[in-house]
């Protein structure tokens, strides 16, 4: 009986060194997931940002679903933009302008 109560006397104060050593692991492991991953992924989000912002009227874009077109309209009020999928026929269809992925040629460059 006193062997088992020397033994739990003996470990109790190496738990207390492996509780900070675990803390340090996982402050670790938040920051390489914060460097790997969320850091990445709100650089992509404020470039996103800033693209869909310089968005303008006659702009071919490409839409998420795989649709391109030609912005004809932009509603800033209702977030929405409409794009002009087929020229000859004036076919229109509105978007969300969350749903443009890619500004394939601006009117700067046309310029």
């Amino acid at each position: 009986m006193q062997f088992i109560l020397l033994q739990a006397q003996g470990t109790a104060p190496a738990a207390g060194g492996s509780m900070a050593s675990s803390l340090i692991f996982f402050a670790v492991l938040f920051a390489i997931m914060y460097f790997l991953m969320i850091r990445p992924q709100q650089k992509r989000h404020k470039e996103m940002q800033k693209m869909l912002d310089s968005l303008q009227v006659n702009d071919r874009v490409l839409t998420s679903s795989g649709i391109y077109g030609r912005v004809v309209t932009i509603k800033p009020d209702k977030d929405v933009v409409v794009i002009e999928i087929d020229d000859t026929n004036n076919i229109r269809v509105e978007f969300q302008r969350s749903a443009i992925i890619s500004i394939l040629n601006s009117n700067k460059e046309e310029k």
